[in-house]
């Protein structure tokens, strides 16, 4: 049987895709390109060898990281193809993976990852490059090898940004809906996914917010309650910096601990509540405490909102009326109308024990014992200018609300 003729070769045949004109070291090119996916075989298998956090990733993570190595020796081929023409290496390499990568592994192991690529890389020059090239190729590798690290840092600072951007709107979400009386069991999985972990004493602080960037102000309220051992969701909103703080027991010392990056002016502490559900009502109360405070001049910075139930009554707040009639007037009532009426004598007449005990027809020993079990049953002091302005307003509020019902909102 004859031999078929032999046929010349096509003059327009291309047998190297791509090829770049007199390319200086053409032969080292065309084994790179022929090794790239021996290398990448090589690199995964090393990975699987030497890093204990790749062998425990479930297989399809394994398989994306599997493909970025393989990118980014391809990558590295038409990079050593064309050193000179601009390209971007953060698309070419991570963008084979999905975003979620960046959440799946740590920069920590994506440096190691990048490094025993490297490594493998590095290993074959000898074999790779053509005889004299060895070199040029190792010099190429270790400018590469640079980009890589200033693209893998690019990634993951863009995926912080975003997370951070994402997790400051979620932020914002959850304070509002707890300044607003809106806070529900969304509220609770948005602030969940935050980190916060539920603490059993919650309280709210509020106060002005700072002029620039509230970013800023965020950043430093959050430092100030790492380091009270507090965990804090907080926001700006409007000209209002809001702190919910949790595992404060005492919310006069956690708003001392968090005040540096307030605003000059006013600070108010909501009481403590069980809960974020609860948080509500203690943003309420510093709300409203924050409203009143212009009626106490003198007042001290932190001031707790339970403090200013006189000045919230007065400023048309329900629950501070509803608070002085339940907790001081009507303890007062059922302890007997003895202390309910020695304490409106002993106020009216200035304080005064004398006074208040010939107003009485008592000893003046009298009087001073009925005052200290109104100090017992209501826990202010008659005899203490402040709880004096306190006790007289809920006697005021408490004999409106004998005339007409008073209730809670």
């Amino acid at each position: 049987m004859p031999e078929p003729a032999e046929t010349s070769p096509d003059p327009n045949a291309n047998p190297n895709p791509n090829p770049v004109p007199d390319h200086p070291h053409a032969a080292t090119l065309r084994r790179l390109q022929q090794h790239s996916g021996k290398l990448a075989a090589a690199a995964i298998a090393r990975m699987d060898e030497q890093l204990s956090w790749y062998r425990a990733m479930p297989p399809e993570n394994r398989s994306w990281i599997g493909l970025v190595a393989q990118a980014g020796i391809a990558a590295f081929t038409e990079w050593f193809r064309r050193p000179e023409a601009p390209r971007a290496i953060s698309t070419d390499v991570f963008g084979t993976a999905p975003r979620e990568l960046t959440r799946a592994i740590t920069l920590r192991q994506t440096v190691e990852m990048v490094r025993t690529t490297i490594e493998v890389v590095e290993s074959a020059i000898d074999e790779v490059a053509a005889p004299g090239d060895e070199a040029v190729l190792r010099e190429a590798l270790l400018v590469y090898a640079r980009e890589i690290a200033f693209a893998t840092a690019q990634v993951y600072a863009q995926a912080a940004e975003a997370r951070g951007a994402w997790d400051a709107r979620l932020e914002s979400l959850v304070v509002n809906a707890v300044l607003s009386g809106e806070a529900d069991e969304g509220a609770v999985s948005r602030a969940a996914a935050l980190g916060w972990n539920a603490p059993d004493h919650v309280c709210v602080v509020l106060g002005n917010a700072p002029e620039g960037d509230s970013e800023l102000t965020v950043e430093a309220i959050r430092r100030a309650a790492r380091y009270a051992k507090l965990q804090v969701l907080t926001g700006v909103l409007g000209n209002r910096l809001v702190v919910v703080a949790g595992g404060a027991e005492d919310p006069l010392k956690a708003a001392k601990s968090l005040i540096g990056p307030f605003a000059p002016g006013p600070v108010v502490a909501g009481p403590v509540v069980g809960d974020l559900l609860s948080a509500t009502r203690s943003a309420q109360a510093a709300a409203a405490g924050l409203r009143a405070c212009a009626a106490w001049p003198d007042a001290p910075r932190p001031v707790l909102a339970d403090d200013l139930l006189p000045e919230r009554a007065m400023a048309s707040d329900p629950t501070a009326r509803a608070l002085l009639v339940e907790e001081i007037y009507r303890p007062l009532e059922e302890a007997g109308s003895a202390l309910l009426e020695t304490l409106s004598v002993y106020l009216e007449q200035a304080s005064s024990l004398e006074g208040a005990a010939r107003m009485l027809f008592v000893h003046p020993n009298t009087v001073r014992y009925r005052l200290r079990r109104v100090t017992d049953v209501t826990g202010w002091s008659p005899s203490d200018v402040r709880s004096a302005f306190t006790l007289r307003i809920a006697l005021i509020l408490g004999r409106l609300t004998d005339g007409a019902p008073l209730s809670r909102p």
